[in-house]
């Protein structure tokens, strides 16, 4: 995330149609490795959404405020209906979301309460 996206002025109203085409699905982190080769310290995640998505690859900048051992079992939110993007050697295939601190650190965003995994956001 760059600075000048956490600072940004909102977008230009769209109609809710178009918002739906976005997939955001809850997932429960299951797997946490290292990700060395990224230019940007970050972790491979692998995050199970239930039937039919599955588990799930991502690459995630969240190193900041989390150890690997903290994620697992974690719930988050992530767009599942994007085109995989190639992140060097590794094939990100969501985006897991997160709201940037002052400094532009990642928070990711989850459900307060756990929920059932592939639950889509409305």
């Amino acid at each position: 995330m760059h600075v000048s996206e956490k600072t940004a002025p909102a977008q230009p109203p769209i109609v809710y149609d178009e918002f739906a085409k976005v997939d955001i699905r809850v997932g429960t982190i299951v797997g946490v490795d290292p990700f060395p080769e990224a230019r940007k310290p970050s972790f491979k995640l692998r995050v199970d959404f239930g039937a039919p998505i599955g588990v799930k690859r991502s690459s995630a900048q969240i190193t900041k405020h989390y150890r690997a051992d903290e994620l697992v079992g974690r719930q988050v939110a992530a767009v599942v209906n994007f085109p995989p993007r190639q992140i060097g050697p590794f094939m990100s295939e969501v985006l897991v979301l997160g709201f940037p601190d002052p400094e532009g650190g990642v928070v990711l965003v989850g459900p307060e309460r756990a929920v059932p995994n592939g639950g889509k956001l409305f």
